[in-house]
């Protein structure tokens, strides 16, 4: 028996253009397609930001639920992950689409320095997307960027402002964040396990630290992102093909690591979400 992973899909964050890579998907339809092909590759959650037309980040609710009712058409139990996150939008627009009822959605838990900008989350922001996230049943990822973030997700989960179990992603390799260094990681989840017991917990990494960082996640029982958000290359020589090829990478990682890519029923019972709906 081998134990489930879940791959998650991060199909066009709110960086790449298609003049980096053209696989890049913009168009909402562009995204459906990509999201689908990555969730025949073995994904089974796509976290999500939209883009207008002019490849500048959207917070346009219309565009999230075009997507949202696509992909619920033609991947069927998939989880929908939406970003709140804050390049290019302003706070108040952040969760503007959270209405629509996605699965999950992305929350960092404070603040902290990007290559080029300062990612701005002060608390009473994080107070109210977290909020916003509960009234719905909405069940949020936090963001780890920093590792005050862990304490504040925990202390938020310990008083009832976020649903336990916690789901936390680890993010590493961002200039001026968190370097990719799998003692970290590991300390981290250390902490987690002893801060939140129950909680799930993924690993994403930038760039060219993405594969270690799949290596890393199965090999310490967590779980995998993967995508053009993080990493338009697939390896040094040559660009990425699609999401899908990405995905597919990991998915062909799990074995060695007596693992194999959840199903969308196994990784909706390992964060606690509903079961599939029935059609």
């Amino acid at each position: 028996m081998t134990e489930p992973c879940i791959i998650t899909v991060a199909i066009t964050g709110s960086v790449p253009r298609k003049e980096d890579n053209p696989a890049v998907p913009i168009s909402v339809q562009e995204q459906i397609e990509s999201t689908q092909e990555a969730f025949e590759a073995g994904a089974s959650l796509v976290h999500v930001h939209v883009r207008n037309q002019d490849q500048t980040p959207s917070s346009d609710p219309e565009k999230f639920g075009a997507f949202l009712e696509g992909v619920r058409r033609r991947c069927p139990g998939m989880i929908v992950q939406f970003s709140t996150g804050g390049r290019g939008r302003a706070a108040e627009e952040r969760g503007a689409m959270l209405h629509l009822e996605p699965d999950m959605a992305s929350l960092a838990t404070g603040s902290v320095n990007f290559p080029n900008m300062v990612y701005e989350n002060p608390p009473q922001l994080v107070e109210d997307l977290a909020a916003t996230m509960l009234a719905q049943g909405i069940k949020p990822e936090v963001e780890v960027f920093d590792l005050a973030m862990l304490y504040t997700a925990a202390e938020m989960a310990g008083d009832g402002r976020l649903k336990a179990p916690l789901h936390v992603q680890f993010v590493f390799g961002l200039r001026n964040a968190l370097p990719p260094r799998r003692e970290i990681l590991e300390f981290e989840v250390a902490q987690l396990e002893a801060l939140a017991p129950g909680a799930t917990w993924t690993a994403a990494a930038i760039g060219r630290s993405q594969l270690e960082m799949n290596h890393w996640a199965l090999a310490l029982g967590g779980h995998c992102r993967t995508g053009l958000e993080d990493n338009i290359r697939f390896d040094k020589s040559r660009l990425a093909a699609s999401n899908a090829e990405l995905v597919a990478r990991v998915a062909e990682l799990c074995p060695a690591y007596g693992r194999h890519p959840a199903s969308v029923s196994e990784a909706r019972a390992l964060l606690s979400l509903p079961p599939v709906p029935t059609p």
